[in-house]
C-alpha cells in the first residue's frame, strides 16, 4: 500500500488524518498478528500434549497376538495341564487376523502363557474376544453347571503349590458386574459381559488388572503377575463350548 503521504492529489489536511488511522491500522495489525501467532502456539501446544497423552494411552506391550504361531496349531510358548488339553485351542486366520480358536467338548482345561510385567508400569489388561457357542445350561454361580464360552485370567504367584487369579468371564447368565470366586477364594471373578446375544462379532476389553486384585483380594499392593491364562469349559455341564481370542496385551491405560 502506498503511503498517504505519497499522494500529492490529497488535501494536506486529509493527510495527516489518514496518516494516524493507517498507523492505529498497522499497529491493529501487528496486534492481531501477535494474538494470531500467540493462539497457533498455544494451539500447537495443546495438539502436542494431546497427542502425548495419546501415545501414553496407547502404550501397549503385545504379550502374544499368535502371528508366531502356525494355524491349525497349539499356540507356540502356551501350555496345558493336561495333554488333552490341546486339541481344544488351535491358532486360526480369517481376514488377515490370528486368534486362539477354543472348543471344548465336555473338557475343562486351561491354557496358560507364562509373563511377568510390571502392574506400575502396565496395570491394564487388553484382549479381544467373540463367543461362538455358550455350553448349554451354565451358570457359574452353581459348581455343577460352572462353565463358560470365554474366560481370562490374570495369574498371580501365591505360594509353592498354589496359584492367585483375577479371572473375567463372559457369562450366558449371570449379571455384568456380579463378582463370584471360586478354588477356596484364590480365584476371583469378574463378569464382564452377559447375555448370548454377542455372538459373532469381536469385544475388545481392558481392565485394570492391579486394581481389580487390589480390590478383591483387599490388598494395598499387588504382585508382579506371572502370566495369563484363558479357559474355555464345557465339563460341568457336559455339553460343548466354543469361544475365540486375539490380541493379548499390556497397556499403561
Amino acid at each position: 500500500m502506498s503511503s498517504p503521504s505519497a499522494l500529492p492529489w490529497l488535501p494536506t489536511s486529509w493527510r495527516g488524518v489518514i496518516d494516524s488511522r493507517v498507523a492505529e491500522s498497522r499497529r491493529g495489525i501487528t496486534r492481531c498478528g501477535r494474538a494470531a501467532l500467540v493462539a497457533l502456539v498455544l494451539t500447537q501446544l495443546v495438539a502436542i500434549g494431546v497427542a502425548v497423552g495419546a501415545a501414553r494411552a496407547q502404550e501397549c506391550v503385545v504379550i502374544d497376538d499368535f502371528s508366531t504361531s502356525k494355524v491349525g496349531e497349539f499356540p507356540a510358548g502356551w501350555k496345558v495341564r493336561k495333554d488333552e488339553g490341546r486339541v481344544v485351542y488351535t491358532v486360526q486366520e480369517e481376514d488377515g487376523r490370528r486368534f486362539l480358536r477354543a472348543l471344548s467338548k465336555g473338557l475343562g482345561i486351561q491354557a496358560a502363557k507364562q509373563y511377568e510385567w510390571d502392574l506400575n508400569r502396565y496395570p491394564v489388561l487388553a484382549w479381544s474376544w467373540r463367543p461362538v457357542e455358550f455350553p448349554r445350561g451354565s451358570d457359574e454361580r452353581n459348581s455343577k453347571t460352572n462353565d463358560s464360552a470365554l474366560a481370562v485370567y490374570a495369574v498371580f504367584p501365591h505360594t509353592k503349590f498354589s496359584l492367585k487369579s483375577v479371572k473375567y468371564i463372559w457369562s450366558a447368565v449371570v449379571p455384568v458386574g456380579e463378582r463370584l470366586s471360586s478354588n477356596m477364594g484364590l480365584t476371583q471373578v469378574r463378569v464382564l459381559k452377559s447375555g448370548t446375544e454377542g455372538k459373532g462379532p469381536w469385544v475388545e476389553e481392558h481392565v485394570n488388572v492391579r486394581e481389580d486384585y487390589q480390590k478383591f483380594f483387599d490388598v494395598n499392593e499387588a504382585p508382579k503377575p506371572g502370566g495369563i491364562a484363558v479357559l474355555t469349559d464345557a465339563d460341568d455341564t457336559h455339553s460343548q463350548a466354543q469361544g475365540d481370542y486375539a490380541g493379548f496385551r499390556v497397556c499403561a491405560r
